[in-house]
C-alpha cells in the first residue's frame, strides 16, 4: 500500500484554505525556482527498500545515532554513496 497521493493545484489550494496543510517551519529554507523548473519537473518515486538485519560495530552505530534523528537514513546514504563511487570506478576502468 502506498502513502503517495495525487492532487490537482485546485485541490491543494482548497486543503490549504481549510487549514489541512500546515505552513513550513519558520526556519525552513526558501527557494526561488523559475517557472520553467515546474514545466520540466517530473515526479520521481523513491525506490522500495528491502528490510535487512545488519550487524555493525557499536561505535559505528552510536556515532550515527549521535548525529540526531534519521541515523538509518544516513547509514543508507553512506552505503549508496559507496556503491555509486565503486560503480563509477568500475566504469572508468572499463573505458
Amino acid at each position: 500500500m502506498s502513502d503517495i497521493r495525487t492532487a490537482t493545484l485546485e485541490e491543494l489550494l482548497e486543503k490549504k484554505r481549510r487549514g489541512e496543510i500546515t505552513p513550513p517551519a519558520p526556519d525552513a529554507p526558501e527557494y526561488d525556482l523559475p517557472d520553467e523548473f515546474w514545466e520540466r519537473a517530473e515526479v520521481v518515486y523513491p525506490e522500495r527498500k528491502t528490510p535487512v538485519s545488519l550487524r555493525v560495530e557499536a561505535e559505528v552505530l552510536e556515532w550515527f545515532k549521535a548525529q540526531g534523528p534519521g541515523h538509518l537514513t544516513r547509514m543508507q546514504a553512506v552505503l549508496r554513496a559507496y556503491v555509486e563511487a565503486k560503480r563509477k570506478q568500475e566504469d572508468s576502468s572499463k573505458g
